[in-house]
């Protein structure tokens, strides 16, 4: 019995992982959700945050994903992002800035953003803040 996968994640732009894993974690609309290999298949949409891989021998990668679709076969996980960024390549200042302009912009009742895309902006901004400190907890 196989103890890795092979996980694909891509977005829009670009490949950003593809390769083996022993474990992942992602964020599921639903909560977050670990996979091993032979998990069930199972489709679900993924909200903003951190997908988390364990590939054998070698340390935990981090990737932002914006949102998207998790697909998970036995020896298969496909993430298609909207919007993928490796965890050493996020930019904290501009995360900063963009969740301030959220946030101002939810508090302008009478600004011309949408007050949906605010909030989107500012769970996305939220989310890439949580993956930099985590980035920064493991020392990278």
């Amino acid at each position: 019995m196989s103890t890795v996968f092979h996980v694909d994640i891509v977005s829009a732009e670009e490949s950003i992982y593809s390769g083996p894993a022993e474990f992942l974690v992602a964020p599921a609309e639903a909560g977050d959700v670990g996979i091993y290999p032979h998990h069930t298949p199972m489709l679900t949409r993924i909200k903003p945050g951190s997908v988390r891989i364990k590939a054998p021998l070698q340390e935990e990668e981090l990737v932002y994903v914006s949102g998207g679709m998790l697909e998970i076969q036995p020896d298969v996980v496909t993430i298609l992002a909207d919007t993928a960024v490796r965890g050493a390549d996020l930019d904290e200042a501009k995360s900063i800035e963009a969740k301030k302009r959220a946030e101002e912009a939810l508090k302008d009742r009478s600004s011309n953003m949408d007050y949906a895309r605010a909030q989107a902006e500012l769970a996305e901004s939220i989310a890439q803040l949580a993956a930099i400190q985590r980035l920064r907890k493991r020392g990278h």
